[in-house]
């Protein structure tokens, strides 16, 4: 059963019934129904908050306009009228001004970059010319539409042109426009609502992060067992071998992004690691991957096991195979996994990859560029606790450090993915977009932490998000936010007793935390019943303000006073 579908609204110099249609009727996720605002007013509606159309409370928007029915100096280009390019980019600016208006109105909104027909030639094979080119004060024009837009966190420019180069030919007719006011085929607007829907995934969290991969036939050709590694085909003068190597270097590319690649094959451990370790045309190598299950077990139960120990969800799990019966077996067992068709033709495989739109993401945080090696240096962490005696010296041995900031501009970002990707260890599961954040945390009653956590074996960046508001004589806890990577090192119980310490600094009686129920959740419950808070129903707990609450005697809070004395300057001020 597919979520409560988005409400959105459609705003365009043109008809938009064809785009509302596909969007009210496709069956991937998220759903989305939509209204259309009214015909060619785009500019009345942008400015004018009391339009009907907006009585229905969208939560998404997309604007998408003709660049000559917006900004007049391109309509006249189009004439060959000599118009100067900085007055054209000047009214663009004032159109991106007039956008600006919607952040606070809707959470997200997508804007398509401007196209002309591709039977229109301009200055035809001149037409990138400076002098009058309509091809160059175009690029000019999205470019500059996507810099002034680029820096709204919730304002997405859609890259228009993509669409038109998957359709081709048949991504314009003249006849549409003429009969119904309509400028592209049906198959444009589908990649529209592709793209826009992948757009909201990423912006809500909602994107893929894992990728587990099969060896044999998938990153390699050919079966190390039977071959061994010297005779993998893998590189060299080889359209196989280097199609295969490019595919790793995707592979990779994602992994510097922030997705991580684990490995589950059906093969004796020591034989394939050894092939990834020592083969010198591979591009991914151990330190590259989260995890692996490499053993003859059958494959939905080693990716079940896998994705429960690096604490992900399935739905959040792609499974990359070759063999058709191993994707089907998986498919079956585990329906929450996505598991994309594969290309027999290995030299198809890069292409296959880029074109996952599930994989889209938001925004690339230092974190994300770190997240591979963070669940290496994990892999080290669960090593060592495996071989001391108890829970308590293995974290007396870590030499945790926890250290405290307030939301900044620097933060904002890494701050709004914690807040839309993180599900477990979530007390109230807000989802809230960078300006609402902001918009949020600038009233008297609120504020807003960020905790980074670093131990011996390496920094897992900023993790942790702790937000309250007063009411009356009482802080209540809105969101308490921590990343699965640092789970179960007392992390939580730190934030709770500088929650306590906030809450008597200010010299309030009470503290309360509500938690809010999800599907996946249920760790901060646990938490709760086990933190000394009392338990006044199902959801709310609460304690006096009397006595501090104590910090886990393994931690060491860095800038404690100073976050402390900023928190109460900013309130009181």
């Amino acid at each position: 059963m597919q979520a409560l579908a988005h409400k959105g609204i459609l705003v365009s110099d043109f008809t938009m019934n064809v785009l509302a249609g596909y969007l009210n009727n496709d069956s991937t996720s998220p759903g989305i129904q939509t209204t259309i605002a009214p015909f060619g007013q785009v500019m009345q509606l942008l400015m004018d908050d009391e339009q009907d159309c907006w009585r229905t409370t969208p939560d998404l928007g997309i604007v998408w306009t003709r660049p000559e029915a917006v900004i007049e100096g391109f309509n006249k280009t189009l004439q060959f009228e000599t118009v100067d390019l900085n007055h054209i980019l000047q009214q663009v600016d004032a159109y991106c001004d007039a956008l600006g208006r919607l952040q606070h109105r809707l959470k997200w909104v997508f804007i398509p970059t401007w196209l002309l027909p591709g039977y229109h030639r301009g200055l035809g094979a001149l037409d990138l010319r400076a002098n009058g080119g309509i091809a160059h004060t175009l690029m000019h024009m999205n470019l500059r539409l996507a810099e002034n837009l680029g820096t709204i966190p919730n304002y997405v420019v859609l890259d228009a042109q993509k669409w038109i180069a998957r359709v081709g030919q048949r991504a314009f007719d003249s006849k549409l426009w003429y009969l119904g006011k309509i400028p592209f085929t049906n198959d444009v607007f589908k990649e529209a609502v592709r793209d826009v829907k992948a757009g909201v995934r990423a912006l809500s969290g909602k994107g893929k992060k894992l990728i587990i991969l099969d060896l044999d036939d998938t990153l390699w050709s050919g079966a190390v067992g039977d071959l061994g590694w010297q005779d993998l085909v893998l590189g060299g003068h080889d359209p196989i071998g280097e199609a295969l190597v490019d595919f790793q270097k995707e592979l990779k590319a994602l992994k510097n992004r922030g997705i991580l690649l684990a490995v589950v094959s059906k093969n004796e451990e020591s034989v394939a690691l050894e092939a990834i370790r020592k083969h010198p045309e591979m591009v991914l190598r151990a330190e590259d991957l989260a995890a692996w299950k490499i053993n003859w077990q059958d494959k939905a139960k080693n990716v079940m096991e896998l994705v429960t120990e690096l604490n992900l969800g399935l739905d959040s799990t792609v499974v990359i195979d070759d063999n058709p019966a191993e994707r089907a077996r998986v498919r079956e067992a585990l329906p929450d996994v996505f598991v994309p068709d594969w290309p027999k033709d290995k030299l198809l495989y890069r292409q296959a990859l880029l074109a996952l739109d599930c994989l889209d993401s938001g925004l690339i945080s230092s974190e994300d560029r770190l997240r591979s090696n963070m669940y290496k240096v994990e892999r080290d962490r669960t090593l060592l606790r495996s071989k001391v005696g108890s829970v308590e010296e293995w974290l007396d041995t870590l030499n945790t450090q926890l250290t405290i900031e307030l939301l900044n501009d620097e933060n904002l970002g890494r701050v709004t993915q914690l807040f839309n990707k993180t599900n477990q260890m979530n007390l109230s599961t807000r989802r809230m977009t960078a300006s609402e954040l902001v918009t949020w945390t600038s009233r008297e009653s609120c504020q807003l932490f960020a905790f980074r956590v670093s131990d011996r074996f390496g920094d897992s960046g900023l993790t942790g998000i702790l937000s309250t508001e007063v009411q009356e004589e009482a802080l209540q806890i809105v969101d308490l936010i921590l990343s699965c990577r640092v789970m179960g090192r007392h992390i939580e119980q730190a934030m709770l007793s500088l929650a306590v310490e906030y809450g008597r600094m200010r010299r309030l009686k009470h503290l309360s935390a509500r938690y809010i129920a999800t599907e996946k959740n249920k760790p901060c419950l646990d938490f709760l019943l086990h933190s000394g808070l009392t338990r006044d129903s199902y959801d709310s707990f609460h304690c006096d303000l009397s006595q501090p609450y104590p910090m886990p005697r393994h931690i060491r809070v860095h800038n404690e006073i100073q976050w402390m004395h900023m928190a109460h300057s900013r309130n009181a001020s």
